[in-house]
């Protein structure tokens, strides 16, 4: 019996990855270029690593670091790949320099802490933690409560399973499954997600009056490719769904209304906002 198998059409790749918005380029290229860095001088991953004994005044950057380290290469192609599209989605959900400024503080800081503080103070764990599936953990957890609002249970055998809780269950597999890996640091970034998705961390983000004010001043609309605007959100910050209607599109409550051509957004004056 002759098997077939589907090839990846090279062309759709190419073209997902032109079309990738801004911040989630730039974050890509720097957990790269650390990988790179560490092929070169294998010191920065215990400069930059998680480890919980080692936080101190001085090492707080420590707290911002880790996510962008990784062990091995395919430590860092599996976190890369599983990373890609849920920061994709992210911030054509909440513009680029949002999710830059959240990527490089808060998404870093909160999982960070929180490890250091269960794992120097309950578990008295030693090993440094590493890699950027803390965020895919995080990211992971905000789209469940997503899913879980419109899509509470799936079903297996009769038994109701809430769909929040797929990424704990992918949590457990992962630490059966694959040696050396922090199933503290996952849960850390699994409990900021589900605080993002639930809205009680969203004040994190700066107000839409204050990145206006900053676009605006910089145009950075109009320099930067790819840059995914305020106005330019497919859902708006806090999960809106935008209303449509014949020759027009509403983006988000209080965005005001872009016409429509072919099916991309245009701004009243004719000026493109789709990437």
């Amino acid at each position: 019996m002759a098997f077939t198998f589907a090839l990846p059409d090279a062309r759709r790749i190419r073209s997902y990855f032109l079309r990738l918005p801004l911040a989630t380029r730039v974050l890509i290229l720097i957990i790269t270029a650390f990988y790179i860095a560490h092929l070169i001088w294998p010191g920065i991953t215990q400069w930059g690593a998680l480890i919980p004994q080692e936080i101190g005044i001085s090492s707080l950057y420590r707290l911002n670091t880790y996510p962008l380290l990784h062990a091995s290469l395919l430590h860092y192609a599996l976190n890369t790949l599983a990373l890609l599209p849920l920061l994709d989605r992210f911030e054509a959900d909440h513009g680029s320099l949002p999710t830059l400024l959240l990527f490089s503080g808060p998404f870093g800081l909160l999982p960070g802490g929180l490890y250091t503080l269960l794992a120097r103070y309950l578990f008295h764990l030693h090993a440094p933690a590493l890699g950027a599936s803390v965020w895919v953990f995080l990211l992971l957890s905000s789209e469940a409560i997503k899913t879980y609002k419109t899509n509470p249970y799936f079903v297996i055998r009769d038994i109701r399973i809430p769909t929040w809780t797929t990424p704990l269950a992918l949590a457990l597999v992962i630490n059966f499954l694959v040696p050396r890996t922090s199933f503290l640091g996952h849960l850390c970034g699994a409990l900021v997600g589900y605080l993002w998705g639930l809205g009680y961390i969203r004040f994190l983000a700066p107000p839409d009056w204050v990145l206006r004010f900053v676009e605006g001043k910089l145009d950075l609309l109009g320099r930067l490719p790819h840059y995914v605007s305020v106005d330019q959100k497919t859902y708006g910050r806090y999960g809106v769904l935008p209303s449509t209607s014949l020759g027009e599109v509403r983006v988000g409550p209080g965005r005001g209304t872009l016409g429509a051509m072919d099916g991309v957004a245009m701004a009243p004056g004719g000026q493109r906002l789709g990437p």
